[in-house]
């Protein structure tokens, strides 16, 4: 069993171990995996740098330094994220929720009425984004659709975790196939990036995040097809219908969305300035 350590030196050579495997984010990643593996907070390192940190701490730290050495992403590495200001649980079979992704709860937020309103989450991974939805919208139910049976459950115990289960429900479901009834608003965050190009995505991402969570056929827009075309018999008369997409998408997936029946309501900017969310109404 390893020795204990003093507090500050494990931190300094948390950092260290990771600089030297070409870390960008070594000091962050070094304290988010110490803080998370020893129950500690900053304050702790600064009012306490040399208490000692156990045997047993240091080798599940040594641990995971090896798994994010070899670009596994720290948030895997911890199982959980932050979405919208909520714990998130991650499984090998969801994708990691992103910053970015908020942009589309608040474009929703922004349309969505008050009062009582059905929410559909098309591909639904952790289910952060109905989760959040309806953790702002308390008179709000969602259904969380995904054809995987871990991101189901994984979905399902993020909405226990947040408090939103009792209006949280699970379908598995390949996009509208199994889904029945009207919603007034349909999400995805689907998968949007070309197969070709999925070879050239940072290994933190094509090495960790599922591929069929990434790969959105030949040209990235086969699972835009399939919610546009899909949404026209589920979606309520004045309701509404937001999506992530890549950055360069906005254009080829209005037209796709607009040959369906739906008119752009609006387009937003992600928190780089780079094109991210659509918001579609269905055309009078």
């Amino acid at each position: 069993m390893a020795e204990p350590v003093e507090l500050g030196e494990t931190m300094r050579r948390a950092k260290r171990r990771l600089e030297d495997a070409g870390i960008d984010s070594a000091e962050i990643d070094a304290r988010l995996i110490v803080e998370h593996v020893t129950g500690t907070t900053r304050l702790d390192l600064i009012a306490r740098p040399d208490q000692l940190v156990a045997g047993p701490h240091v080798e599940a730290i040594e641990a995971a330094l090896t798994r994010r050495a070899a670009r596994e992403p720290v948030h895997r590495i911890l199982g959980t994220r932050e979405f919208y200001g909520l714990p998130m649980r991650i499984s090998a079979g969801t994708l990691e929720p992103r910053p970015d992704t908020e942009v589309l709860v608040d474009a929703v937020l922004a349309v969505a009425r008050k009062g009582p309103l059905r929410i559909l989450d098309l591909g639904t991974g952790t289910g952060a984004i109905l989760i959040a939805l309806l953790a702002e919208l308390p008179q709000a139910s969602g259904v969380a659709v995904d054809i995987s049976d871990d991101a189901l459950e994984t979905a399902a115990a993020n909405a226990d975790l947040n408090g939103v289960a009792e209006r949280f429900r699970t379908l598995k479901s390949d996009w509208f196939g199994d889904v029945a009834g009207e919603f007034d608003v349909i999400v995805s965050n689907p998968p949007y990036i070309a197969t070709r190009d999925i070879a050239d995505l940072d290994m933190d991402v094509r090495g960790f995040d599922p591929q069929r969570a990434l790969d959105g056929g030949a040209d990235g827009l086969d699972c835009y097809r399939a919610i546009a075309t899909g949404a026209g018999a589920h979606l309520a008369a004045k309701g509404w219908i937001g999506v992530e997409i890549g950055h360069d998408q906005k254009d080829v997936v209005t037209a796709i969305f607009d040959q369906a029946g739906f008119d752009r309501h609006e387009a937003r900017k992600d928190l780089g300035g780079n094109d991210r969310v659509l918001i579609f109404k269905r055309r009078d």
